[in-house]
């Protein structure tokens, strides 16, 4: 399969909620459906528009995980559960490291396979917060590149 990464045309942030919904429940068993609930709008009507999105698609187009990264920072990668551990994550956070110069990605601690995932690209824990973005008690872990 033929992976292009291109930006992200507003009319196409419905389809991203979709990705970004499916992609949470597979992976983020610590969220409850009213953490669900309540995220779904802030990401669709705040979120996307405050970072730069760039998504892979296939050849005919259909989106299979998109990144979000605003002042060097990974602040969304989202792969559609069907197209995980396929490399789709890691294409797009090359992408955010190599050309939006992304160099620090948190993430929630509960989600080990996301921690191994960046370290595995090369990303190492650099400090802690007991709560998320909107002061929920879901633990952040900073990462930052390693400096090579």
């Amino acid at each position: 399969m033929k992976v292009t990464i291109q930006a992200v045309a507003k009319k196409r942030h419905p389809e991203l909620l979709k990705v970004w919904e499916a992609s949470v429940r597979a992976t983020h068993e610590f969220l409850s459906e009213a953490d669900i609930a309540f995220l779904k709008p802030l990401i669709l009507e705040s979120y996307f528009d405050a970072v730069e999105l760039r998504c892979a698609g296939d050849e005919q187009d259909h989106l299979l995980g998109f990144v979000g990264v605003a002042e060097g920072k990974i602040e969304m990668l989202f792969i559609a559960p069907e197209h995980r551990s396929k490399g789709i994550g890691a294409l797009l956070t090359n992408h955010a490291i190599g050309q939006q110069g992304a160099t620090k990605v948190d993430v929630n601690e509960q989600n080990p396979q996301a921690v191994g995932f960046y370290q595995h690209l090369g990303f190492r824990v650099v400090g802690r917060s007991a709560t998320d973005g909107q002061g929920k008690p879901f633990p952040l872990l900073h990462l930052e590149l390693r400096r090579t």
